[in-house]
């Protein structure tokens, strides 16, 4: 694991990302602390993938720097050290669950006993033992999502980015998920987890919110409150948009 001596897991700067004759992300700028679980939130269409796929390092951009963990996003040096979930299932459907994970921890380097057993626990964190050796053909799409999360998981990245994780999951799974969103967080692990269902924003330690790619907030669920007067995230950021205009205030 890459050591960032409290300094910050993420610094965007100045990011513009253009994509025909749109400009997607004009000018964003923002810092993700370490050792946090920090909501990308906003409305489908805002920016929050296009975001992200700046982290990872696999976005073409017009300008600006994108710092992960001290290092060029997508440098070479990162790639054991950020796991990424995208929106649609990136997992080999001749393949079973167990197969799919194992073959994602093999190509992080994780061998015999080590690599077992960080399959085995990954498989019981998405809660899928009663399902571990099915074909991913034959499960659902909720099913599909976790095992994609659980290929992301399994090596313990240092930075985790995770494109809308629990979409389309039970109430109960989704409180299990974010417990362990949390626990990660507490052994250190940076995690930036994207939503657009805004009761999430208070199970996250800060929020940085975009409408229509603009930074309109990044701040902490008790500040969105407090400086909307609101009692809800959801109410919170409709007093943004309809208070700013769509402009950054925060």
């Amino acid at each position: 694991m890459i050591e960032t001596e409290g300094g910050p897991a993420v610094v965007v700067r100045g990011l513009n990302v253009v994509r025909g004759k749109r400009r997607v992300l004009p000018d964003i700028s923002l810092v993700v602390p370490s050792g946090q679980v920090v909501g990308l939130l906003g409305p489908s269409g805002s920016g929050k993938t296009t975001l992200m796929r700046a982290i990872v390092g696999v976005q073409i951009v017009e300008s600006g720097s994108v710092t992960v963990l001290g290092h060029a996003a997508g440098s070479a040096q990162l790639r054991r050290e950020v796991g990424y979930l995208t929106q649609s299932p990136s997992i080999y459907s001749d393949l079973t669950i167990r197969e799919n994970i194992r073959y994602f921890g093999r190509a992080l380097g994780l061998r015999g006993a080590a690599l077992t057993a960080a399959v085995d626990r990954t498989i019981t964190e998405v809660d899928l033992d009663s399902h571990a050796d099915q074909l991913v053909r034959d499960l659902s799409g909720g099913q599909e999502s976790r095992v994609s999360l659980a290929c992301a998981l399994v090596g313990r990245p240092t930075l985790l980015v995770l494109d809308e994780p629990t979409v389309g999951l039970d109430p109960v799974l989704r409180r299990d998920l974010w417990n362990l969103f949390r626990d990660l967080a507490a052994n250190g692990h940076s995690l930036i987890v994207s939503s657009h269902v805004m009761d999430e924003a208070a199970r996250c330690d800060r929020l940085v919110l975009l409408r229509e790619g603009r930074l309109l907030a990044d701040v902490t669920p008790a500040e969105l409150l407090e400086r909307t007067g609101e009692s809800d995230a959801d109410a919170a950021f409709l007093s943004l948009v309809e208070s700013t205009g769509g402009e950054e205030i925060w």
